[in-house]
């Protein structure tokens, strides 16, 4: 259900960020809209083509539900850590990488590649791919 779900937020014009985070947030006390408004900026790996979209969205998920809010909380801050490193892990294992340039095979931070990809319809199968892959990890993972 939530993957169908962030697979239309992409459609509808969301980036990958915003897809995955969204779909989760208010399970965790954040609005959808907020959450939509937060991930806006790391789509298409922070505009970099750095860190897929698709994964910071599942950091985030996994920031508003493990991270600390208090600066002697180490604990909290370390159990997030833990957290995020086995979703990336788990990513990385499904999708040989996190990085967006390397999921695409173009950097889209470029032009030139931004319209190779897009005339590839890259966005609308690997992003759909990877937005899909990082809400069944977060499930997977049980979040």
């Amino acid at each position: 259900m939530l993957k169908k779900e962030a697979a239309e937020l992409f459609a509808e014009g969301f980036n990958c960020s915003q897809s995955v985070f969204a779909v989760f947030a208010e399970k965790y006390g954040l609005s959808k809209e907020t959450a939509l408004k937060i991930g806006c900026g790391f789509g298409g790996g922070m505009r970099n083509a750095e860190v897929c979209g698709a994964v910071t969205g599942g950091i985030m998920v996994i920031s508003l539900r493990y991270g600390h809010c208090t600066a002697e909380n180490t604990d909290g801050r370390t159990l997030c850590y833990e957290k995020t490193k086995e979703f990336t892990d788990a990513f990385k294992a499904k999708n040989k990488s996190i990085v967006c340039r390397e999921l695409l095979g173009y950097d889209i931070s470029k032009p030139e590649e931004m319209q190779a990809a897009a005339e590839k319809n890259l966005f609308k199968t690997t992003c759909v791919d990877m937005i899909v892959s990082a809400v069944e990890t977060l499930e997977e993972l049980g979040y």
